[in-house]
């Protein structure tokens, strides 16, 4: 049966979702894209991956809208003047997400739902009201899990209302993210975002302070992407830090060989599809987003994506038993360090393609996984799933390693019940871990049908629906489906009570 056949059959996949499963089929069959043959024959080998963006790039993978200015001027392309009320404000978001592209052909980033929402709030019920179909609508149209919308870092009444719905309504999209600043995110709003968070899986929590100093204006996207407001990411392809520790005959052929090779290949990769996509494609001399300035072509950047750190030093280290090796070893947490300064290194000296608002350099970014990475290669730099330490030292080992990552990493942390009677203790170890370092936040309860899977939201639900051969509405389900069974995405340690003391 030809692969055309297999996705017109498939009873899994609603239409729209064939439709994108047939673009991308041709995207993926195309060869317009001149790549290496060493770049091709490492993907064979499963050590680089370019995560599904094919060899015919049309858009860059994230693009990150200048929503505020939709506010304010209103778009031209779109016919679409300034709103004066929230029933407006919410109808030109709703057109206007329609048209903007990505990767998954959905938008990445819904923009911060604080500061588009606020100024036009003037009857608690009236806004309740609107943005109940709002959400609704995003839920039931831009059907990905990748969608993804921010809050903060103030309080506002708009917040509350946006917090209590996220809870009555139970929606696995748009994923949402709390900017936090301990100067301006009070406590009681952050408790707020916890208690919605352990109920629902969001929002997650963002170190906004940490990320000012690097980015200014900044933004999450997907599932925790750090990129530019008015930017986004052209490309993310990845490099599986443990197949490549495989390939290497000692530590020494590691670092002075074998990993070398394979991020300059990376890295080469990089270039020639940025190349493609602003010089070959007509994204940035014909699309309305960059001619009426809702995106500029100098705030994108490339993004090397990294799996797999864990397995990779344990290889390299003889360690066989994974709660004796990373995450639970000072040697290897400190080899951790080693491998990464060596691999940040590389690419700062890379001179990046059209990424003058990142200095002319490629950005690290510890990519959540896919489902074909088994569990040889955990996500990012993060501890395998099954071998968790208890909560101090997993979120101190976390601390060591989210510097590097500029352009998102995060981890995520599975709590019982008991920590609903608790969630102050849960909001001292959030400020703690930022405080250390941490970037990027993000837990949910146990008993949760809303649940994290590596960085985006399913519904274990919409998982059984998959399980019986029923389609499910959110594409990224199938994912779920897949990190669940080879990944063992959903059986992180729990962390009870005891994890407090």
């Amino acid at each position: 049966m030809s692969e055309v056949s297999n996705i017109i059959k498939d009873p899994k996949l609603t239409y729209a979702q064939q439709v994108l499963a047939l673009a991308r089929l041709a995207e993926n069959h195309d060869n317009t894209l001149p790549l290496e043959a060493e770049f091709e024959q490492a993907c064979k080998d499963q050590i680089l991956c370019d995560l599904g963006e094919g060899r015919a790039p049309y858009r860059p993978r994230y693009i990150l809208p200048d929503y505020a200015k939709l506010m304010k001027d209103g778009c031209q392309f779109l016919e679409i003047t300034p709103p004066t009320d929230i029933w407006e404000a919410t109808n030109a978001l709703l057109i206007f997400y329609k048209h903007v592209p990505s990767i998954t052909s959905f938008p990445v980033y819904l923009g911060n739902f604080t500061e588009l929402f606020e100024p036009f709030h003037k009857d608690a019920a009236e806004t309740r009201k609107a943005l109940r179909l709002f959400l609704q609508h995003i839920d039931k149209t831009l059907t990905d899990s990748f969608v993804h919308a921010n809050i903060g870092p103030q309080d506002s009444e708009v917040n509350r209302i946006l917090l209590d719905l996220t809870k009555e309504m139970q929606l696995a999209i748009p994923n949402l993210t709390l900017l936090y600043d301990p100067k301006k995110t009070s406590d009681d709003f952050a408790l707020a975002c916890i208690d919605c968070m352990l109920a629902t899986s969001k929002p997650s929590f963002a170190n906004d302070v940490m990320y000012r100093k690097e980015m200014s204006d900044y933004a999450i996207a997907s599932c925790y992407n750090a990129l530019k407001v008015c930017g986004g990411g052209y490309t993310l392809p990845r490099i599986r830090l443990y197949n490549v520790a495989c390939k290497a005959d000692s530590i020494d052929d590691f670092f002075d060989r074998v990993l070398p090779y394979y991020t300059q290949l990376l890295l080469r990769n990089m270039d020639t599809r940025i190349k493609y996509i602003v010089e070959e494609s007509n994204f940035f001399t014909c699309n309305f987003l960059v001619k009426e300035g809702f995106v500029k072509r100098e705030n994108f950047t490339g993004m090397f994506g990294v799996v797999g750190l864990a397995e990779c030093v344990n290889h390299l280290l003889g360690i066989s038993d994974p709660n004796q090796g990373y995450g639970h070893s000072e040697e290897a947490n400190k080899f951790g360090l080693r491998v990464m300064d060596a691999l940040e290194k590389m690419v700062k000296e890379h001179h990046g393609l059209y990424c003058e608002g990142c200095d002319n350099r490629y950005v690290l970014h510890a990519q959540v996984g896919i489902d074909s990475d088994g569990r040889d290669n955990s996500p990012g730099a993060r501890i395998p799933i099954g071998s968790e330490p208890d909560l101090a030292e997993h979120i101190e080992c976390e601390c060591h390693f989210h510097k590097y990552f500029v352009s998102g990493i995060g981890d995520i942390f599975k709590f019982d019940d008991t920590w609903n009677h608790s969630q102050e203790a849960l909001l001292d170890i959030i400020k703690g871990a930022f405080l250390g370092g941490m970037r990027y936040f993000t837990g949910y309860n146990a008993d949760c049908d809303v649940v994290r899977v590596t960085g985006y939201l399913v519904k274990k639900s919409e998982i059984a629906k998959l399980d019986k051969e029923q389609a499910s509405l959110n594409n990224v389900t199938v994912f779920g489906q897949g990190a669940r069974d080879y990944g063992n995405a959903l059986d992180r340690r729990v962390y009870d009570e005891s994890a407090r003391k």
